[in-house]
């Protein structure tokens, strides 16, 4: 009987933390340290990710960052995400803690000048995948293009715990194409979040249909005689920007980044963690975290 590979857990850090601090934002709810510190994003993302951490039972964790809004696709493209509004104040101090905090959990965090949290992942996943089961906890469909038999994606729900999982054939079942051709799927219909244009007037219904029929981009050019006339003179006046929109969506596998497997073990020790939780008050991750005393916050 083949013996099963145990769990590597990679989380998109950024995608948690901006859905932690946004879904208590909007009702003005930052949490406030009694130094005056906003901790709505920490305390969220450490619930996100313990919370998924007992759910999946990961032998390994690692936690990727993105390293600033210049990378090499604003090289090729100025636009790219420029479309974003600059970080509310209140997240501004919480991107620091929380490294902080996963550090404080003996996690790794990962992450490199000119590449987004998805090149990291997209490379610890090429490093490992063959011999661990690779999982990538989300909120970003970007990251189901990694999707192969040793790869699933968690993609994040509304509220904690919740989450949709899906593998190869959940994908196929659900777009009607491979995770391969997700790369191209985003060429041809453009991506209004990342703010790059892809094949204006061609929508996921139309995308879809020409990639089952054509199989990926090369294939739709070399056979424009059997489209519409409409369908092709939008992607004849687009050629260039299809070309460069693959380039955009597509996550890099070979990043020169190093996390050695044994720095990625998921076992912390609860003092540390501990007195972490209670140095930056955050009272709402407590629970999830076994306890070496009574009530780490009753002196608070």
């Amino acid at each position: 009987m083949k013996e099963s590979k145990s769990t590597y857990l990679l989380i998109d850090g950024m995608a948690l933390l901006f859905r932690a601090f946004y879904s208590t934002a909007m009702t003005g709810q930052f949490m406030f340290n009694s130094k005056g510190v906003p901790t709505n994003a920490v305390q969220g993302f450490l619930k996100h990710m313990l919370m998924a951490a007992e759910k999946f039972q990961p032998s390994h964790l690692t936690v990727c960052w993105d390293m600033g809004s210049k990378t090499f696709r604003t090289e090729m493209f100025q636009e790219y995400k420029g479309n974003r509004p600059a970080a509310p104040v209140e997240l501004l101090p919480q991107f620091d803690l929380v490294k902080e905090a996963v550090e404080a959990f003996d996690i790794p965090n990962i992450g490199l000048e000119n590449f987004e949290a998805d090149d990291c992942i997209g490379s610890l996943t090429a490093m490992h995948k063959e011999d661990y089961q690779i999982q990538i906890l989300t909120g970003d469909q970007d990251l189901l293009q990694l999707l192969e038999p040793s790869v699933s994606v968690i993609l994040l729900k509304k509220g904690y715990g919740n989450y949709e999982v899906h593998d190869e054939e959940s994908f196929f079942a659900w777009k009607g194409i491979s995770p391969t051709q997700m790369v191209d799927l985003k060429a041809l219909m453009g991506d209004p979040s990342d703010n790059y244009p892809g094949v204006k007037g061609i929508g996921e219904k139309t995308a879809i249909k020409l990639l089952q029929q054509f199989e990926h981009i090369e294939g739709i050019l070399e056979n424009l005689a059997s489209l519409t006339k409409t369908q092709r003179t939008k992607i004849e006046d687009a050629v260039d920007l299809l070309h460069l929109s693959r380039k955009l969506a597509a996550i890099k596998c070979d990043v020169p980044i190093s996390c050695p497997l044994e720095n990625a073990i998921y076992k912390y020790d609860n003092e540390t963690v501990h007195a972490m939780l209670k140095s930056h008050e955050f009272k709402t991750v407590y629970r999830h975290v076994p306890s070496p005393t009574p009530d780490p916050f009753a002196l608070i």
